[in-house]
């Protein structure tokens, strides 16, 4: 019998196994999550569609299902316990934060020489406002990335479904079959946040606009809360300590703690009031020069 609270894997078939994995990641794709969550939402917005916002949660679910893949061959070799380490969690944060700190300053315009793989050609004058478009490969380096955070789910497919594949030609499997079920509602998220976008009452100018605007201030912001957190962390681990147990017998809803925090208080704060602002800047003036930067 399948048990997603407390799986094993011990009498089960590869199959049931595999299908473990998936029905894991579905979970793990649809509850709030910070290794998931601040990123597809945050490029699934700047898409202004639902066509584009189901673009940015497969581009982003599929570089995790990689990561994943990877970690889940390691973890059977033995070769991933520095995913144990107690600081491992906060480094990711920190990781993933500035790279988010990164595309949300290209984004915004804030920068002219950091940007990864390119440089922005010139630096924008005062009378250059209009946010940039969001860069496609980045939910891939952030799927990576954020894929090598652990959580509980992790740790079932590290500790109890990868060592169960008998065969080193296997055992990337349940990696990879969990990683697919986090792209499925990815997808599904990533297309809810594109059309919600979709279907505000705006210009085409001044929806792409505000859907870039709100990306690239949540990319920013929410990332320096990373950082911040990742930092935290390192230097004070009892604060992963600090959680509120909801008695919901479902993996990231049974303990909220700082990850809750990052990946719904901080999202949907920054998000929110980013939206307003922006929605404010177009109402002040049409005219591109007279808008704020950031």
């Amino acid at each position: 019998m399948i048990n997603l609270w407390n799986p094993h894997a011990i009498g089960l078939s590869i199959g049931l196994i595999l299908l473990t994995a998936v029905l894991l990641g579905m979970i793990h794709g649809i509850t709030p999550d910070e290794h998931t969550w601040p990123i597809t939402f945050s490029y699934a917005i700047g898409s202004y569609s639902s066509r584009g916002g189901m673009k940015a949660g497969f581009l982003f679910s599929l570089a995790f299902t990689f990561q994943r893949a990877i970690a889940s061959e390691l973890a059977f070799l033995a070769l991933a316990r520095f995913l144990f380490n107690g600081s491992w969690e906060y480094i990711v944060y920190s990781i993933v934060g500035i790279v988010m700190v990164g595309s949300g300053a290209y984004i915004l315009k804030w920068n002219r020489h950091f940007h990864f793989f390119h440089f922005a050609d010139h630096l924008p004058s005062p009378d250059s406002q209009d946010p940039r478009p969001i860069p496609m490969y980045m939910p891939l380096v952030h799927g990576f990335i954020a894929g090598w955070g652990t959580g509980a789910f992790a740790l079932i497919v590290y500790t109890v479904l990868a060592p169960a594949m008998h065969h080193w030609y296997l055992a990337f499997l349940p990696g990879l079959f969990f990683g697919l079920g986090t792209m499925l509602m990815q997808i599904l998220l990533g297309s809810m946040v594109g059309l919600w976008m979709e279907k505000r009452h705006l210009s085409e100018e001044d929806k792409s606009y505000v859907a870039r605007k709100v990306s690239g201030r949540t990319l920013l912001y929410g990332g320096l809360a990373f950082v911040l957190a990742g930092f935290l962390g390192i230097v004070f681990p009892v604060i992963g300590s600090w959680q509120i147990t909801t008695g919901i017998k479902v993996h990231n809803l049974d303990h909220l703690g700082i990850g809750f925090v990052l990946a719904v208080i901080v999202l949907f704060s920054v998000a929110w009031i980013s939206f307003i602002k922006s929605l404010h800047e177009i109402s002040k003036s049409k005219l591109p020069s007279s808008r704020e930067v950031g």
